[in-house]
């Protein structure tokens, strides 16, 4: 029998089911015994046709910027973000909705504001980046020491920049599965010490985008303990192109540079959970989610709004069905992983169920298109998950060879302490980082085609791992000992 026949057939059999148990009540004769399960992958089937369709993922982001917009962790949008969520996973009838607040530092935006003051004056646009200490209250202005690579940087001797504003302007390579992203990061993550090891009084980085707006895109740095905190920026692409031919003609180049942000410590946040209870064994749960936290410029639509929604969408759709899997699937939503904290927040809370979780996956690059599945090592061979090739190949989803490594960030330090088995899909990143951490991250850029492809391919894996009793980590022991990939 094929898929699509045995959807149709698991799902007249829940359509009879309902028209007989209607009568019955009716004549008041006898309920007929309940039918047996539907067949798994008839179900998952069924699961994936209607996600295409389904409205909950595209509301949910709809609501999530419209009613909280921006809402970064520490300030008061963060708040009204978990009010939004308690309140939306419970209207979608999850269970056991609750926030789990820990405590942060908080980062607070002030006004900002750069120019080139010679030789050729004219104003810049830039965004600080997270964490980034102010600049004195009438900001810096200095000549600029400009580098066309991170690497050119790094070569630059100790005191050859003293006294100096530091410009990398690196451009970041397009590629559908953001390689260019991941491998630019560190000249935001660790360039400003770098560059304050060299002497150097602030830094300022041509932001990490493939776009060719003139908007900045912001994100975290992080401090190197033995070198100087300094003043941190992410310049609009235009603008570092400005400064690239500014420094060509030769003279020296002068910019002044103001960030007024704020820090604090003993600031809250939180991580807000969900669950869809399994019908026969509630205490193993696979767990999926989305970062409710987003960058201050924009609205967080696709980062992260949208994973967000594609996890909640997709677990609701299950939940909704006449006879729920048998496993529980739990959706989080991480609440400052824009800063890195809710991560650890999350494994510190979890670790001691750990042997009870059954996968973990977060997503966490926009609303797709997805274009691979990596699943734990040695899960495609199980005959639970046979299926799936089948499965994704109408959503153009290929099942990969390659196991996956990696939950997302915010399940990252609970995988590593744990060793649970994770998989993961890929979306289509070709466009992504034109917009993100930037202003233009807003929901006009989501494409509800491509999100309902997203919930499709998540609820019919979610399912079939729910509804299985799958051992992941026996089937990764098996494989690992016998040599295969």
């Amino acid at each position: 029998m094929s898929v699509s026949s045995r959807a149709s057939l698991a799902l007249a059999v829940v359509l009879t089911a309902a028209i007989s148990s209607g009568a019955g009540a009716k004549t008041h004769k006898p309920a007929p015994p309940a039918p047996p399960p539907a067949d798994p992958a008839a179900v998952a089937t069924a699961l994936r046709d209607k996600a295409l369709t389904d409205p909950t993922a595209y509301a949910v982001v709809e609501s999530l910027t419209t009613e909280v917009g921006p809402r970064l962790e520490g300030t008061p949008a963060a708040a009204r973000a978990r009010d939004w969520a308690l309140a939306k996973l419970t209207a979608l009838g999850f269970s056991n909705v609750h926030a789990e607040p820990f405590t942060i530092p908080s980062w607070i935006r002030g006004a900002e504001a750069a120019e080139v003051t010679a030789p050729f004056p004219q104003p810049l646009m830039i965004l600080g980046l997270g964490r980034s200490v102010p600049t004195p209250p009438g900001g810096i202005e200095a000549e600029i020491a400009l580098f066309h690579s991170y690497a050119d940087l790094l070569d630059a001797p100790p005191g050859s920049l003293a006294g100096k504003i530091a410009v990398v302007t690196q451009p970041m390579t397009r590629a559908q599965d953001g390689a260019g992203y991941g491998a630019l990061g560190r000249a935001r993550f660790r360039g400003p010490s770098e560059a304050a090891k060299r002497g150097a009084i602030a830094y300022l980085l041509r932001s990490l985008s493939t776009s060719d707006s003139r908007s900045p895109h912001t994100g975290r740095l992080e401090y190197a303990a033995d070198a100087p905190r300094i003043p941190a920026a992410a310049l609009g692409v235009a603008d570092a192109e400005l400064l690239d031919r500014m420094a060509a003609r030769g003279g020296p180049v002068r910019v002044r540079l103001v960030l007024n942000s704020t820090s604090s410590e003993g600031a809250t946040a939180w991580n807000v959970a969900g669950e869809i209870p399994g019908s026969e064994t509630p205490g193993q749960a696979i767990v999926i989610g989305g970062h409710l936290d987003s960058w201050d410029p924009g609205q967080g639509a696709l980062d992260d709004g949208a994973g967000v929604a594609i996890t909640t969408a997709a677990a609701k759709l299950i939940g909704d069905l006449p006879r729920r899997p048998r496993r529980t699937i739990r959706v989080v939503l991480f609440g400052a992983e824009e800063m890195n904290y809710s991560g650890k927040a999350y494994a510190d809370a979890h670790m001691t169920e750990a042997a009870s979780l059954v996968a973990l996956s977060e997503s966490d690059t926009g609303s797709g298109p997805l274009w691979t599945l990596q699943l734990p090592k040695g899960a495609a061979a199980a005959p639970s998950l046979k299926p799936l090739a089948s499965l994704m190949a109408p959503l153009k989803v290929v099942v990969s060879d390659q196991p996956a490594l990696f939950a997302g960030d915010d399940f990252g330090l609970l995988q590593i302490g744990s060793a649970i088995p994770v998989f993961s899909f890929r979306p289509d990143a070709t466009r992504y980082f034109d917009i993100h951490h930037s202003a233009d991250d807003t929901l006009d850029k989501v494409d509800r085609a491509d999100l309902n492809q997203s919930v499709a391919a998540w609820a019919a894996l979610v399912y079939l791992l729910a509804d299985s009793d799958i051992d992941l980590r026996v089937l990764a022991a098996a494989n690992s000992a016998g040599g295969q990939p």
